[in-house]
């Protein structure tokens, strides 16, 4: 069978890859990221595509952390906002994390219909595509968008992750696709900066978001995919090689 990458956005896109399409969803800022700290840090992570949802799947939980943001606010009721930086400050790994986004956790909920729902972000791109190779031979990566667009964060990600696959013999699906990876493929983390995404989080004082996404960068060899609405951790790998792209040295500094 012929093996293709397709790169698409928007949690509406999913419907078109309902068939024999493996999803990787991705949403750097924030809630793939905020999702896949969770699950790496020993958390159990469920998406909810709104905060209905959120609110009406966290009883099932003993003392769950009820986490996100709608429009960029923290809903009434809920614990924390949808952040990997919070995340590191709290001990209490026991407790699942239920996690709703504006955009990110909506495609999620929207492949859960699909062959096969991976997460991804700055933090784990690289090992997906060996992993992918060997087991789908169709791959959709939707970019979660955020009011419409296709944000620059999601786009680079989407298109580090496609290149890989197409090293591994994938043919683009279209020239969308071809010219995502042409522009971004090689381009460096902090090329996001001139996203809306970005210049949100320093408006809002959310600089410790920014640090943490901009620093960790491929420093997860692991799997991460979404099985009965769980995050679930699936395969660490140790032989993929060096950091392709290094981290920052120390954090930057962000003045608002």
């Amino acid at each position: 069978m012929r093996k293709s990458v397709v790169i698409d956005c928007l949690a509406e896109s999913v419907r078109n890859y309902r068939t024999d399409w493996a999803i990787v969803a991705v949403d750097v800022i924030r809630a793939t990221t905020t999702a896949i700290t969770a699950v790496a840090m020993g958390r159990r992570c469920f998406p909810a595509p709104n905060i209905e949802t959120a609110l009406a799947l966290a009883p099932e939980f003993k003392n769950p952390v009820l986490a996100g943001e709608s429009s960029g606010t923290i809903p009434a009721g809920f614990e924390m906002d949808n952040s990997p930086a919070q995340l590191l400050s709290r001990t209490d790994t026991h407790r699942p994390l239920v996690l709703v986004s504006s955009s990110g956790t909506k495609v999620i909920h929207e492949a859960s219909g699909c062959e096969a729902t991976y997460l991804s972000c700055f933090r784990n791109h690289s090992v997906l595509a060996a992993y992918l190779s060997e087991r789908h031979a169709r791959v959709a990566i939707i970019g979660a968008g955020t009011k419409g667009e296709f944000r620059e964060e999601d786009q680079i990600c989407c298109a580090w992750i496609a290149a890989g696959l197409m090293r591994n013999g994938y043919l683009p699906e279209n020239s969308r696709t071809t010219s995502i990876v042409d522009r971004w493929r090689d381009a460096p983390p902090q090329a996001c900066l001139c996203s809306r995404s970005v210049e949100f989080l320093t408006r809002t004082g959310r600089f410790n978001d920014l640090d943490f996404i901009l620093t960790h960068i491929d420093d997860l060899r692991a799997v991460f995919a979404v099985l009965n609405g769980e995050v679930k951790l699936l395969a660490e790998s140790r032989a993929i090689g060096p950091n392709p792209r290094p981290l920052l040295e120390k954090p930057l500094q962000w003045t608002a």
